[in-house]
């Protein structure tokens, strides 16, 4: 590596010590502006260092990327990848082209998986990790946690039960290790080539249990769906808010020939819908986690395969004592607990904003 190239990787490295001595959790590096970093969901310049040029970053990228990275990126113009970094720290990595030069974007992924008690998860979500099979959606918008309350279920069952456990990540986020299960983790482009023939595999690999990185299109929830009827536990992510929104996108995936059939299968195999968003508390630098739960019953499953998914708002609603909770009573919580401001419950719900008041 020449003198040069060191001396740009030195430089980044000072930019990921200075984010996690703040706590941050994204790091922003792009051509034509100053470094940034996301703290507490807001995005801040490093108003001391210099503008960032695209032949700082290409060196980076050259000093980090093995060949075949390098050749992917120069094909596809974007690159996502894993890197254990130089200061003690895991990060996501996603490069990509944009008008003012290349951008990279870090993401720190801690080095230890999350406890699920540690993330003050809602106690019901345990419930999901004794399904046998199933599908279980984890939804909500980019950054508001999906990948860490995935990580903590899965280990949760990692740690309690004797499974076979197989996650399809693109690239892999926490490391898990072995403790009661068999755990086995695969990275797209290096391991296997895409979601849908790595989940296919997975039924002929004996997986109790899988986690797909994304959702992200008809094969791969096809091959979810069918993994889920065969007998496998499926826990999977969409970029969506509302429970109601989350199945709906499931079956818009799919031509109206096959809409009918994949509602009588999700009525079936969808067991759980978490929707979850972070949201800035109100007197603090930090922010707190409002749940949507969703839980199957007959009610919903009906609903589910007469197409009357409008109505599971309701059921949610009325479920409190089967673990369910809607988006707008945790926001109602909060607000009478004084932890968030009205116009924060406004922007999460603005289709409800009319009925969030302040707390007398």
């Amino acid at each position: 590596m020449n003198q040069d190239i060191h001396r740009v990787i030195e430089q980044v490295k000072q930019y990921k010590i200075k984010a996690l001595e703040m706590g941050a959790s994204d790091i922003f590096l792009s051509a034509g502006s100053k470094p940034a970093l996301r703290l507490h969901g807001k995005t801040i310049f490093l108003e001391d260092e210099p503008v960032l040029s695209s032949v700082f970053l290409e060196k980076y990228l050259v000093g980090k990327m093995g060949e075949e990275q390098r050749e992917a990126f120069g094909n596809q113009l974007e690159l996502d990848f894993a890197i254990d970094s130089d200061v003690g720290a895991r990060f996501r990595v996603n490069t990509f082209w944009q008008m003012g030069g290349i951008s990279i974007v870090f993401r720190h992924i801690p080095e230890n998986v999350p406890h699920f008690d540690d993330l003050n998860l809602p106690e019901q979500i345990k419930k999901v990790t004794h399904h046998k099979n199933g599908l279980i959606l984890v939804t909500g918008a980019m950054g508001s946690g999906k990948s860490t309350t995935l990580a903590a279920i899965i280990d949760l069952i990692n740690k309690e039960q004797h499974k076979h456990i197989v996650t399809i990540e693109d690239p892999i986020e926490f490391v898990h290790r072995p403790a009661k299960s068999l755990i086995e983790q695969r990275e797209i482009d290096i391991h296997t080539k895409d979601f849908g023939r790595s989940l296919r595999s997975c039924l002929r690999q004996a997986a109790d249990v899988i986690l797909v990185g994304e959702l992200r299109d008809l094969e791969t929830i096809s091959a979810a769906v069918t993994a889920a009827e065969t007998g496998a536990l499926v826990f999977g992510t969409l970029h969506t808010n509302g429970a109601t929104n989350s199945v709906n996108r499931l079956i818009d995936v799919f031509p109206a020939e096959q809409q009918n059939q994949i509602r009588t299968q999700l009525s079936e195999v969808l067991k759980c819908v978490i929707w979850q968003s972070l949201l800035p508390l109100k007197h603090e630098e930090r922010r707190v986690a409002a749940f949507e739960i969703l839980f199957q019953n007959y009610a919903v499953s009906n609903l589910i395969r007469e197409g009357k998914t409008y109505q599971l708002e309701s059921v949610i609603e009325m479920g409190k004592n089967e673990g369910m909770v809607s988006m707008k009573q945790t926001l109602d919580w909060l607000l009478e607990k004084d932890l968030i401001t009205v116009e924060t419950a406004k922007k999460t719900l603005p289709n409800q904003a009319d009925t969030f008041k302040a707390p007398l």
